[in-house]
């Protein structure tokens, strides 16, 4: 990676460049296709992203307070990178006003669509469990919330039931996978299994890329807007819940870019990938979430990566080698030189690219 961190030296933006640049992108890609689309202001998406991006951003001016009056400052790991620790007593829970307010101007926009109502419901069902693993954490007074396996229990119980109504709502007219080439893979009753699967790996990733200022949030924008896009022609009502959920997201980034006044915590960052999961599955795009979603398979994959090659190396004392200097990969690269902006600026870049690939795949 140091070959990398050389490339990316003489790019260091500030937090509020890349929150220009990213509203910018976001808001012109879809002025663009409204145009090209001759889409009026009734029926845009441009005008539901705005009012999703504005309302979260003013409602935090509030909520950011709010949150430190409760006494919301979020604990930093020790053993992780140094420059975190000033980070300790920053306002987590930023989701418990992002998320609802981005899933109801959703609802709302969409003229209450029941899949629009089902992937709320499921993404605030995330949202939950991220805020009783976060108040834990909280009371604890240490980065540690629920058990792995109390979460995981959690999750999968509601990846279950979203898929039991998703069933019982389309039966067997959604058990297959669209790959490119127009290639239409049936799957019958092991679509389902793949669906829980999809819920708990989309989850759980977009939990973990939540490490530094900006990354999640701003990353889950574009994912949620470029999701958008590709199922627009065949499900408009989901599409303009990703664009409310999208904005809501932009919104955020607005007090999370660095220096960061508020984090989401697992309480947004495990409904964003919950969201992103049953949109998936609805639509029957798993394998074009699985594109949009490199950031943050990568940042899963670099955990799984880590804890396997430490355990195979153990020696007789116990102890074992690092494959990264940590994980995520996000802090392997942060002690390889590389500032939080830089990583954040590179991964937008190339979450605005997987887009790209997405859109071109499904084409």
């Amino acid at each position: 990676m140091e070959g990398k961190s050389a490339s990316v030296r003489g790019f260091n933006p500030t937090g509020t460049v890349l929150l220009i640049l990213l509203g910018t992108v976001l808001t012109g890609s879809l002025l663009w296709l409204d145009w090209q689309q001759g889409r009026s202001w009734q029926t845009s998406l441009v005008v539901p992203f705005l009012v999703s991006t504005g309302l979260v951003a003013a409602i935090g001016y509030q909520a950011i307070p709010l949150l430190k009056q409760l006494k919301m400052g979020q604990f930093i790991r020790e053993d992780g990178p140094q420059a975190h620790l000033k980070k300790a007593g920053t306002p987590t829970m930023g989701g418990i006003f992002v998320v609802p307010i981005g899933t109801l101007l959703g609802v709302v926009w969409s003229q209450f669509n029941p899949d629009a109502i089902a992937v709320a419901v499921t993404s605030l069902g995330y949202l939950a469990i991220g805020g009783v693993d976060d108040w834990k954490s909280l009371s604890n007074r240490k980065n540690e919330g629920l058990t792995p396996k109390g979460k995981l229990l959690l999750q999968a119980a509601i990846a279950i039931a979203f898929c039991g109504w998703a069933f019982h709502s389309r039966g067997t007219t959604i058990t297959t996978v669209h790959l490119p080439l127009n290639i239409v893979l049936p799957l019958g009753l092991l679509f389902w299994a793949l669906a829980v699967f999809a819920l708990l790996a989309e989850s759980n990733a977009t939990n973990l890329t939540d490490g530094v200022d900006g990354l999640a949030g701003g990353t889950g924008a574009i994912a949620l807007a470029g999701l958008a896009v590709i199922i627009l022609p065949t499900e408009p009502q989901l599409a303009i819940f990703c664009i409310c959920l999208s904005g809501s997201y932009l919104g955020f980034v607005v007090h999370n870019r660095n220096k960061a006044k508020v984090f989401m915590g697992d309480t947004g960052s495990l409904a964003l990938g919950g969201a992103l999961a049953a949109v998936g599955i609805l639509t029957e795009h798993l394998w074009v979430l699985l594109i949009l979603s490199g950031i943050f398979a990568v940042e899963s994959l670099s955990v799984i990566a880590q804890v396997g090659y430490y355990k195979a190396t153990k020696d007789a004392d116990g102890k074992g080698k690092r494959l990264f200097k940590m994980a995520p990969i996000h802090h392997h690269l942060e002690l390889s030189g590389w500032t939080e902006t830089q990583v954040v600026g590179v991964f937008y870049a190339i979450e605005a690219t997987l887009v790209l690939i997405g859109l071109t795949t499904n084409s």
